[in-house]
């Protein structure tokens, strides 16, 4: 009925889909994470409170679908099972090259309206949970999945303004390298990502990243490099 790194069957997944998910996965999942944290990718972690994902925390993500695949990359590598759901444009070839591990992805393009449903069901059984909200969720479903995420030691990735989230990471500027004089090919793209910590506790974090880089990856711009000749303030 369905594969990782495919769509479930129907538009909007029923319960049994979502339970046939949940038994499937525990059973080819032989071991749970044991950190209380999720490590990403170093380029990253100086973007992060304590420098990694926290296990049963939520994060918000504005202005860039690349920055999500970069924040899964590192817990996919490490043998996280991640979950994508409301994303019908989030490519796995793209995902794949990222570092991210197709046998261990979930997508779940179009959850319908029982979107944060079946995400609290994915919860269950993913350890990284991406959810593009299609609308506002109410103050007390919001806190019932605050409760299931730190019960099931996930953590969820919501693209868009979240409550109660742990960091508010945002794309702040972005520029294209690889044009000469009016011509040439688009190679790489120079990003100022910022965040902002829960509460607005301590200083605000800042990093450039190529996101891709020359070698359709991610990486860190070390300091005093040129941006791109196309740039563009999000």
């Amino acid at each position: 009925m369905f594969t990782t790194a495919a769509a479930l069957a129907s538009p909007a997944p029923d319960r049994a889909q979502v339970h046939e998910l949940q038994s499937r996965i525990r059973q080819m999942q032989a071991t749970k994470l044991e950190s209380r944290r999720l490590e990403t990718h170093p380029a990253l972690a100086s973007l992060l409170p304590g420098g990694s994902l926290k296990a049963g925390a939520a994060y918000s993500v504005l202005g860039s679908t690349t920055l999500v695949m970069a924040l899964l990359a590192g817990p996919s590598a490490a043998g996280a099972w991640c979950g994508v759901l409301g994303m019908p444009d989030f490519g796995a070839e793209a995902a794949g090259r990222f570092g991210i591990d197709l046998e261990r992805l979930v997508l779940v393009p179009h959850p319908g309206d029982q979107w944060l449903t079946v995400t609290a069901a994915i919860v269950d059984v993913l350890s990284v949970v991406v959810v593009a909200p299609p609308s506002r969720a109410r103050d007390g479903d919001v806190a019932r999945l605050t409760a299931r995420l730190r019960q099931r030691e996930a953590t969820l990735i919501v693209v868009g303004d979240w409550p109660q989230v742990e960091a508010t990471l945002t794309v702040s500027r972005s520029g294209w390298d690889g044009l000469g004089e009016g011509t040439g090919y688009l190679s790489s793209r120079r990003v100022t990502v910022e965040a902002a910590a829960r509460g607005g506790a301590g200083s605000r974090r800042r990093a450039d990243l190529w996101l891709p880089d020359l070698n359709e990856g991610f990486s860190a711009a070390p300091a005093g490099e040129r941006g791109s000749r196309l740039e563009a303030v999000i």
